[in-house]
């Protein structure tokens, strides 16, 4: 696992997108072999973004051949809402580059038959060939997309009925009520998000402290899944400083002296100056 620590979450957000930008772009993705990308919502990822959209509008990445699979969307909530994932996604990032429109792909929490939904997920992900990166963020509880504690760490893409902290969490998206806040959701799962070539996690903020410290100094647990990527061969975690104060100190020089000697952020901030 590469841990890099920046100063700040606007130095984390621009450090990311400048590596994902910089991984399409070695790749070369072409109409017969585009580049498969794994997306999130939520906060953490809303700067990413922003940097990914100056990137595309200053012509130094490329969206035409890349096709994207999102992490998760609500059960019963519809399209057009504006909490929806699908909003989120379009709002956001979507209507801002040049990707097209049938290269997107978002769970539908409306389906008929949710289960078939999720079967038809795993399906198009394995026909596409597999997800060349996958990005995510890690909630308190160290939960990546809504596998929460207790998950399994082989789960596919499944109904999951959302814990009360989460509902809570959620529920400032939702006037602060959280009985507008939906139950369930589809989420990819766990080993759905470990079958990715690489896998990118943002991690910031104090409130993610706690987070950042199981997922990688203490073991593998179920109960909080994003520790799962201690055993990806190509687990990279971007953090703000605020993310390690409950790292141990060992730990936090150890992953700073390898950065420094490495020339890490300095060397993805470099690839573009937008």
């Amino acid at each position: 696992m590469r841990v890099l620590i920046t100063k700040n979450y606007d130095e984390m957000s621009r450090a990311a997108a400048n590596y994902v930008a910089h991984r399409i772009n070695e790749f070369g993705p072409t109409a017969e072999r585009p580049f498969k990308l794994g997306c999130p919502t939520g906060s953490s990822p809303l700067g990413l973004y922003k940097h990914l959209i100056k990137l595309n509008k200053a012509g130094l990445v490329n969206f035409e051949n890349v096709v994207t699979f999102n992490m998760d969307e609500y059960v019963g909530l519809p399209v057009e809402h504006p909490e929806s994932y699908h909003s989120f996604m379009w709002t956001n990032f979507f209507n801002h580059i040049n990707i097209k429109k049938e290269n997107v792909h978002i769970l539908d929490g409306n389906a008929p038959d949710l289960i078939a939904e999720c079967e038809h997920y795993e399906q198009m992900i394995a026909e596409a060939g597999g997800i060349d990166l996958f990005m995510g963020g890690v909630g308190p509880d160290g939960h990546i997309a809504f596998n929460e504690p207790g998950s399994s760490l082989s789960s596919r893409t499944r109904i999951k009925t959302l814990t009360t902290n989460t509902i809570q969490a959620n529920c400032r998206f939702f006037d602060n009520d959280v009985n507008k806040v939906p139950k369930q959701a589809l989420t990819v799962g766990v080993g759905t998000v470990m079958d990715a070539r690489e896998v990118l996690i943002l991690c910031n903020g104090p409130h993610k402290a706690r987070a950042l410290h199981h997922m990688i100094e203490n073991g593998i647990s179920h109960m909080w899944t994003s520790s799962m990527l201690q055993m990806h061969a190509h687990g990279i975690v971007f953090c703000d400083e605020e993310a390690t104060v409950e790292l141990k100190i060992s730990t936090y020089e150890y992953f700073k002296d390898k950065q420094r000697i490495e020339g890490a952020i300095e060397e993805f901030l470099g690839y573009y100056n937008v």
